[in-house]
């Protein structure tokens, strides 16, 4: 099986080679080839933004699996992040994170006696993640979030098909849809309908805010919680600080073709060449890579070896019992296998099986898939949101903004700033920015409107203000899918 290999940036590549050797130690060499792929800053230094060549983009198409290393993004101008780019790239829709107490590694929560033992998985290529975001006045930027039914359907099945394969009985679903009624709404609404095909798993979900809260306070109440991208995000590095930090967190980015294994931690430049950096995210997360293509024997050996390394007090300089020698990352690693064989005796040791590969290469689509969910909706529509960029206070807007629509078939209803109602009514303490949203909607009376309505809109407003974007106010089955401003 072939696997590419990127060493990543820092202290990536001490990791990876640490790792790899343990990988040979356990027979892994008999049933997998590593293709080196060149991607990270080194590819950025040379002016390609997306962080990783051609020839990389080919042989990670060619293999559909990926073991990266922790990979350094350019901060500010235009590279956007390696790892983003690749998740979305290949499509790897789902982020596997699994947190849990590890025998060795000291938190609040083992010297309370709790163990911690949960699944976080991650919507992964949605979201604010689309990094769409623009100028749109000399005060104001925008970050573009979306939600699709096709992407939330994704991530839910693939959640509840993991609950299932690992025996996990309830699942939640994190979101503030009481805030973000639409996108975080729709995100809500797809996992119910998923969870209906699972009937034997019991589900809940919990706001976002209260659930970082119940984390803290008592993590254990949780085993499995499927989260939107950004969200998902903080409630995974959060979850990572309850088992250690994120040197102990694996993470899987898993897609219907592609997937990629990697660690999540940064790249640590100010220990980068030392040979000190611990490698356990990287082992762990290459544990799930071994599962994941069906190596599920070597994948238990190297997990009870680890296990009882730690047990032990095998242990790199950050953590663990300082009274025992800190190794560097290869004798960490060496120290791991030479106890291949081993279980931990603490804690229960994990059931070894049967080795039998199931991952095969991608299969090449012959054209981009476009991914459908609802029923094609019956729209109309009803109105128009106009951005606009103008430092006039909205009394003034209003009467000028009114006139310009007036050969049109729409009225002006509302003027907002940052979400929030400002004319017809509002309040003098609302401060406001030079963006605002002027909503026109049909007149009473008014035959359907179609785009070339809202064009004359647009092309009218436009004469007098800079129109920085707008948005079409369409009904679906009659039903409004827009939302309305805060203290309308």
């Amino acid at each position: 099986m072939r696997i590419a290999l990127a060493h990543g940036d820092g202290i990536g590549p001490e990791i990876m080679d640490a790792t790899i050797e343990l990988l040979r130690a356990a027979g892994c060499a008999q049933a997998i080839e590593f293709v080196p792929v060149e991607m990270g800053k080194s590819v950025f230094e040379k002016g390609d933004s997306r962080g990783m060549t051609d020839a990389a983009m080919a042989t990670v198409e060619s293999c559909g699996l990926l073991l990266k290393g922790p990979m350094e993004t350019p901060k500010g101008g235009g590279g956007k992040s390696i790892n983003v780019t690749a998740r979305k790239v290949w499509n790897a829709f789902a982020n596997l994170r699994h947190f849990r107490t590890l025998p060795g590694v000291a938190t609040p929560y083992s010297a309370a006696g709790i163990s911690l033992d949960f699944v976080i998985v991650r919507e992964n290529i949605e979201d604010t993640y689309g990094g769409i975001e623009h100028r749109l006045s000399s005060d104001v930027m925008q970050c573009k979030r979306l939600i699709s039914a096709p992407g939330s359907d994704c991530v839910h099945r693939f959640a509840f098909e993991t609950a299932r394969r690992l025996g996990i009985t309830k699942v939640h679903c994190g979101h503030k849809a009481n805030i973000m009624k639409m996108t975080d709404g729709l995100f809500l609404e797809r996992f119910r309908t998923v969870a209906a095909e699972y009937p034997e798993i019991e589900t809940a979900d919990v706001i976002v805010d209260a659930l970082c809260m119940n984390l803290v306070m008592k993590p254990q109440q949780y085993r499995m919680i499927v989260l939107p991208n950004l969200q998902g995000d903080i409630v995974s590095d959060l979850a990572a600080g309850l088992v250690g930090g994120l040197g102990f967190a694996p993470s899987a980015n898993i897609g219907s073709q592609i997937s990629i294994f990697e660690a999540v931690h940064g790249t640590a430049p100010d220990i980068a060449g030392k040979g000190i950096a611990n490698p356990c995210s990287l082992i762990l997360s290459t544990l799930m890579l071994l599962r994941h293509v069906g190596l599920v024997g070597r994948a238990a050996r190297l997990e009870n070896a680890l296990l009882a390394s730690l047990e032990q007090g095998v242990r790199t300089g950050d953590f663990g019992d300082r009274s025992k020698p800190a190794l560097g990352t290869m004798d960490f690693a060496r120290a791991v296998a030479q106890r291949l064989g081993q279980r931990p005796s603490a804690i229960e040791p994990v059931r070894e099986g049967e080795d039998r590969l199931v991952a095969k290469p991608p299969v090449r689509p012959s054209k981009p898939i476009v991914l459908r969910t609802m029923k094609v909706a019956q729209s109309a529509i009803v109105g128009a949101d106009l951005y606009l960029d103008s430092d006039q206070p909205s009394e003034a807007l209003a009467p000028a903004l009114e006139s310009l629509a007036a050969g049109t078939p729409f009225r002006l209803t509302l003027i907002s700033n940052r979400g929030t109602q400002v004319w017809p009514t509002g309040s003098v303490y609302t401060e406001c920015v030079d963006y605002w949203r002027a909503r026109f909607e049909l007149r009473p009376g008014s035959g359907p409107a179609d785009q070339g309505h809202v064009v004359a809109l647009l092309s009218a407003v436009a004469k007098r203000y800079t129109v920085c974007s707008h948005e079409l106010l369409r009904t679906f089955d009659g039903k409004p899918g827009y939302s309305l401003a805060q203290g309308q």
